[in-house]
């Protein structure tokens, strides 16, 4: 199909054809991860060129740069097609995952369509990167040759590990080890070697030992350099070798030939021999493997060889990095006639004004007709991550909540199309006029056609409680293309889609089935019941965003707009979270200064048309006990036939974040849950087995509820009865703490005694709720209260001689360096500290100017410390517009949020102790004088 420039190598209707076909072999997803300027999307470009530009193009059509204008950060930045929103363009980084399908060709020219997930590399959107991660078969993580691994690089590895998917390594911008850093080859040679090295411990660390190696020679590892245009692995470089020598000898039958530089006997005989296929000896172009001149074997060590005529260069060097010397030699530094000589002895005919152009257009054309399409990548791809169809059965024990050996289970570990549909949606992209959205996702089993009626189930849905379901219909099926989509009649199980018309009822993931009779979740029985696909988590960027943003229109009657602005910012964002607070102010919780700006971009402009004020940015906090309660706290009934006492204290250290991983669940039977806090923690036997909830949220709370009452003093079964609403009242307690009204972390609190009423009517959940409330506050304050608030992992990357110059700019911020070490083979070193998020605002912009630019700043929320200071001081005096010396920082903090939701400026005793409670306080108190 050519309209006019866009000419296109493959039909739209052949790729279509290729998605709806019965087998899956042909189809592979990938999701394309890495740190931030990798070349992702640059390489994204790279492969989506080859399959709309022919390799023996001329002039305008020679490239999708010369087409398309060259858009992008600046001249010489590429179109970057995968960068679909203005602000992507505009900012010259991805803030979205963006996925792209493509018809690919691998070596041996058979067509595969790949759907390449292009995910941004800004450790503040790790979370696009764990939604594509959700929905992929496989990851192709993409490192720099030169910085190596980065923050998000570790961030991405491991969240692809966790979830289990085949890994293939992509070592991208390998041209700046020659242009930029200037190596030699051998140098060169090491510093890859090193890359990858380093990215082999670190998924050997990660996955304790369950991963291969990355090795160039097993063919899990391309090269490449978006900018210039080419990408091989060990094996398509050998293939053009060998085909090289077929052209030799058709030539020329008894003299010597020069092959790229390399001197090759004529004759059958060939220079690495006819009986060398191009797997056995791509096997020897890494590693310690060398050539020798004279008998024309290989040897593992240079002095084997025959070094009269110089030394020998290992296999790697002389085939590989000097001929790509040459070649950038011949671009960069020669004449236009020397250049076309030493370019057509490789079989590179360029025309003159392609070898008169500028540097990058004449080196890509170069490579374009050396390497010819990037089919390495395609073949790493295809054979490293399974189809569709074999990848179904893990990724279905992966993702699916509910039991494995129940009908729709099994169909989805088949991929069978001939079951009811089901499909994971991990992602909504919003329409250009931000009104609508699409949904996302693999389709596990069935066909899905537009026009069908299908139930979306959301996040809360289970089979017991479906109040999260709603029927919708789907208006159209199609394929992602980047920019554009193509829309289809049908798709089967094994495709990467995007849904129209389903999206008003999605708040972040859903699982959507079909809504026909005999669908899954249709049949009474509960065995066959359909369940959900689990929510995103992202462990590697704390689980949650805890920068808060306080909105409001600037134009009041303009509220319904906002809030509907907001509802569409949940959606698009996946960590992005809203609240609103009892004083009636609207909150944006995300996960760094870029991320909130984008969020902002977006209200403002994308989802609702309005003017939006808003407050100085600040943090969410923790409550948290330091000591045990310093006596026992017990509350009554309004009734006054109930009363309950409790004591506070702090967790072991380390639970809290095992509770909050979900390392730990309450169905787990009595012994094993017993043995695990026994072993681990090595709480008695008694204690271990009477943990009765967590808070605030039931599955991953981090506050524990035991009862540590007596059968002999407490009747159990009457305390049983009441169970669930003393752990209701708990978990309101927690999500809702004392001080200021932020969620409980890391606290166990103990039930002492319960005086229970006899008749149920008297100690109902009215009744109890409230009052197990109020003895967890009173237990909370009694026992030393602290507040806890966010630390950034902080990765910087700048010239050896700032670093010194740094640490005071961290010093003034509470934060401190804890490494810095220099990046191997490169002028830059790489500094990790910690820093207070609260501490944290313009922390950027101050590295940047103070450094003029050298230094690049990462940040990821990490975890919770104890703020300096106790938060109950009433003797500290606030001074306005001076900064407090950091004992007073809790008191400051507690002081400011209590203000800003509306709250008394002090904590008050009464409202959380019975007058019982305080008679005894003042008591105790006249007893210590």
């Amino acid at each position: 199909g050519g309209e006019g420039t866009d000419d296109h190598i493959v039909s739209e209707q052949y790729v279509t054809a290729l998605l709806g076909n019965d087998t899956t072999l042909t189809r592979r997803g990938v999701a394309l991860i890495g740190h931030l300027h990798a070349g992702k999307t640059t390489f994204v470009d790279l492969l989506l060129e080859q399959t709309k530009v022919k390799t023996d193009a001329f002039g305008e059509r020679a490239s999708m740069e010369s087409q398309s204008g060259g858009g992008g950060a600046g001249a010489g930045a590429g179109p970057r097609i995968t960068d679909t929103l203005v602000s992507e363009q505009s900012r010259g980084l991805s803030t979205k995952s963006t996925p792209i399908t493509l018809c690919l060709p691998d070596t041996r020219g058979k067509s595969y369509a790949v759907t390449v997930v292009d995910c941004p590399g800004h450790p503040n959107f790790h979370d696009e990167s764990a939604a594509a991660l959700k929905c992929a078969d496989g990851a192709v993580l993409a490192v720099d040759a030169v910085d190596g691994i980065m923050m998000s690089t570790e961030m991405v590895l491991t969240q692809a590990i966790s979830e289990g998917l085949p890994l293939t390594l992509l070592i991208t911008k390998v041209d700046r080890l020659l242009v930029e850093l200037k190596l030699p080859p051998d140098d060169a040679y090491y510093k890859l070697r090193r890359i990858i090295g380093e990215v082999n411990a670190l998924v050997r660390q990660r996955s304790r030992g369950r991963y291969p190696n990355f090795d160039p020679a097993m063919g899990n590892v391309a090269f490449a350099s978006g900018t210039h245009g080419w990408c091989f692995t060990l094996e398509s470089f050998a293939n053009q070798y060998l085909d090289h020598l077929d052209e030799v000898d058709s030539d020329d039958e008894e003299n010597e030939e020069v092959v790229n530089g390399i001197r090759v006997a004529g004759g059958t005989s060939g220079g690495l021999g006819r009986n060398l296929s191009p797997e056995t000896f791509a096997a020897r172009l890494w590693g310690d493997c060398y050539l020798d001149p004279a008998t024309r074997t290989f040897q593992t060590k240079a002095s084997k060889c025959d070094n009269s005529a110089g030394t020998v260069k290992r296999t790697f060097v002389a085939f590989i990095l000097e001929p790509l010397y040459k070649m950038y030699a011949a671009c960069l530094g020669e004449e236009e006639g020397d250049a076309e000589k030493t370019l057509r002895s490789v079989g590179v005919l360029l025309s003159r004004d392609q070898l008169r152009s500028s540097a990058r257009p004449l080196l890509r054309a170069a490579f374009r007709r050396f390497f010819g399409p990037s089919t390495g990548f395609v073949d790493m791809v295809v054979r490293h991550v399974p189809s569709p169809a074999a990848a179904s059965k893990g990724k279905v024990a992966r993702c699916y909540t509910g039991p494995l050996d129940s009908a729709p289970a099994k169909a989805m570990a088949k991929c069978d199309p001939r079951a009811p549909f089901v499909m994971h949606c991990v992602k909504l992209y919003a329409a250009t006029d931000g009104q609508s959205f699409s949904a996302f996702g693999r389709i596990y089993s069935g066909v899905i056609k537009p026009g069908d009626r299908v139930k979306v189930l959301g996040e809360a849905y289970s089979p017991d409680d479906d109040e999260d379901m709603a029927l919708a219909t789907v208006s159209a099926v199609s394929i992602p293309r980047g920019r554009r989509r193509t829309d289809v009649s049908m798709a089967r199980a094994g495709n990467w889609v995007m849904l129209d018309g389903i999206d008003a009822n999605i708040a972040k993931t859903a699982t959507i089935v079909s809504a026909d009779s005999g669908a899954f979740g249709d049949s009474p029985d509960e065995e066959d019941g359909m369940q959900i696909f689990a929510p995103l988590k992202f462990p590697q960027a704390g689980g949650e965003a805890i920068m808060k943003l306080a909105v409001e229109p600037l134009n009041p009657s303009e509220l319904p707009k906002m809030v509907e602005g907001l509802r569409r910012i949940t959606k698009s964002y996946p960590m992005a979270r809203t609240r609103v607070e009892e004083s009636g102010e609207h909150v944006l919780f995300g996960t760094g200064e870029l991320y909130l700006d984008c969020v902002m971009h977006d209200l403002r402009h994308v989802f609702s048309d309005i003017e939006v004020k808003v407050a100085d940015p600040v943090v969410a906090f923790r409550e948290t006990v330091v000591e045990t309660s310093s006596l026992k706290c017990f509350a009554e009934t309004a009734n006054k036939r109930n009363k309950l006492t409790m004591i506070a204290e702090p967790l072991d250290d380390g639970l809290a974040e095992q509770l909050e991983a979900g390392k730990v669940n309450l169905n787990w039977d009595k012994k094993k849950l017993g043995r695990f806090f026994q072993t681990k923690y090595e709480w008695d036997l008694l204690s271990s087995r009477s943990v009765w909830a967590f808070g605030s949220s039931p599955t991953h709370g981090t506050n524990i509820l035991m009862d540590d009452t007596l059968p002999s003093e407490v009747d159990k079964s009457t305390l049983n009865m009441c169970k669930s609403s003393i752990v209701q009242g708990f978990q309101w307690a927690t999500r809702e703490g004392p001080l200021c009204e932020e969620p409980v972390r890391s606290t166990k609190l103990k039930i002492l005694d319960a005086v229970l009423a006899d008749k149920p009517i008297h100690r109902g959940g009215g009744q109890v709720i409230p009052t197990a409330r109020k003895t967890v506050h009173s237990s909370l304050l009694t026992a030393t209260p602290r507040l806890m608030e966010p630390v950034y992992r902080v990765q910087m990357q700048c010239p050896g001689e700032i670093v010194d110059a740094i640490q005071p700019v961290l010093a003034k911020r509470r934060g401190h360096i804890v490494q810095d070490k220099p990046i191997p083979g490169s002028p830059l070193y790489s500094v990790k500290a910690f820093l207070p998020v609260i501490d944290s605002f313009g922390f950027e912009t101050d590295i940047r100017t103070f450094t003029q630019g050298q230094a690049m700043v990462y940040s990821v929320f990490d975890h919770w410390a104890v703020v300096p200071g106790d938060p109950m001081d009433r003797s500290i005096v606030l001074h306005p517009l001076e900064p407090s010396p950091p004992q007073h920082l809790a008191r400051e903090f507690l002081v400011k949020t209590r203000r800003r939701k509306g709250l008394s400026e002090d904590v008050t005793i009464t409202k959380f102790f019975d007058q019982a409670m305080r008679d005894q306080l003042a008591e105790d108190a006249m007893h210590d004088f």
